[in-house]
C-alpha cells in the first residue's frame, strides 16, 4: 500500500503521516516513511531518539553521491548528465529504523516553473519512482506542498492521495488546486483529512466546504502535539485524540484499498 500525503504548509501533514506510520508499523506492518519536505521533521514527529536521527541526511544534500551517480554536480544547470541514475540501493543505505518504522529523508530541489533540469532533480525523482516499484509493505510519502514528485508513470501506484487541511478557507482552496493538479496528472484516488478542528461547527465547514473529496477523518485541537514536540517524542504516544483517530483512518484506506484492489 503506498500513501501520499500533501497539503498546504503548516497545516499537519509530518503529523498524519507520523501517526499513520505508527498505526501500520504496531499492527506488524513494514513500514517505509519517506520525508520529502526541504526541511524534514518526520523523524521528530516519530520520536526517533538522536542517535538515530544524527544519522540521518537528506538524500538532495549529498552531493558527492549526487555527482557519483549523474556525472554532474548538484547546483549546475544544462550540460550532460545521467537522467536514470542508480537508485537501488539508497532506501536500505541511508534510511534508519525505530518501533518498526524506517525512515528515509530524501529532502526536496525548492524551484518555480513545472520542474527542475539539474542532477539533484533526477536523482529525486528517479528515486521516487524507483520507491513506487518497491514491494514495501506500507509505504507513506511526507510530502512537499504540491504534487511534483508524483508523475504520469507512478500515478498508478498511489492507492491514496490525502489532503491535509485545517478548517480555513484558505486551507480548501489550496486542496483544490492540488486536486485539479492530481487530476491532470491522471491521479483520482483523493482524500481528505481535517486537522487542528476545534468543536463541531469547524468539523461542519469541512465536511460542507469539501473540493469534492472524501472526507477520511477530522484530527482534533489539541495543544499536546506541541508539547510532544518540545519534549522531542512521539506524537502518537503523547496525543490519544489523535492516535484514535489515526487508526480510524488507516483501517478505511485499508478497505479503500482492498475495495479498488477487487474492482
Amino acid at each position: 500500500m503506498k500513501i501520499a500525503i500533501s497539503g498546504k504548509g503548516g497545516v499537519g501533514k509530518t503529523t498524519l503521516t507520523a501517526l499513520l506510520a505508527q498505526v501500520y508499523a504496531d499492527v506488524g506492518r513494514d513500514v517505509l516513511a519517506v520525508d520529502a519536505d526541504p526541511s524534514p521533521c518526520l523523524a521528530g514527529a516519530l520520536g526517533f531518539p538522536a542517535n538515530l536521527r544524527a544519522r540521518l541526511r537528506p538524500i538532495v544534500e549529498m552531493s558527492e553521491l549526487i555527482e557519483e551517480r549523474t556525472g554532474a554536480k548538484p547546483g549546475t544547470m544544462g550540460g550532460f548528465f545521467t537522467l536514470n541514475p542508480r537508485v537501488d540501493d539508497l532506501p536500505e543505505r541511508f534510511s534508519v529504523e525505530h518501533r518498526g518504522v524506517r525512515l528515509l529523508e530524501m529532502g526536496a530541489v525548492e524551484i518555480g516553473g513545472s520542474g527542475c533540469i539539474c542532477p539533484e532533480g533526477a536523482m529525486l525523482k528517479t528515486l521516487m519512482t524507483h520507491l513506487m516499484f518497491r514491494k514495501d509493505d506500507v509505504l507513506i510519502l511526507d510530502m512537499y506542498a504540491g504534487v511534483e514528485h508524483l508523475g504520469r508513470a507512478t500515478v498508478d501506484f498511489v492507492d491514496a492521495m490525502i489532503v491535509v487541511v485545517e478548517p480555513t478557507r484558505r486551507s480548501l482552496g489550496t486542496a483544490a488546486q492540488i486536486k485539479k493538479l492530481s487530476n491532470d496528472i491522471g491521479l483520482k484516488r483523493l482524500w481528505l483529512v481535517g486537522n487542528k478542528v476545534r468543536n463541531a461547527d469547524e468539523a461542519a465547514f469541512l465536511r460542507a466546504e469539501t473540493p469534492g473529496m472524501p472526507v477520511l477523518g477530522l484530527l482534533p485541537a489539541d495543544l499536546a502535539v506541541q508539547e510532544a514536540d518540545r519534549m522531542g517524542i512521539a506524537v502518537y504516544d503523547h496525543v490519544p485524540s489523535l492516535r484514535q483517530v489515526a487508526t480510524e483512518i488507516a483501517n478505511m484506506i485499508a478497505d479503500e484499498s482492498a475495495l479498488q484492489r477487487s474492482t
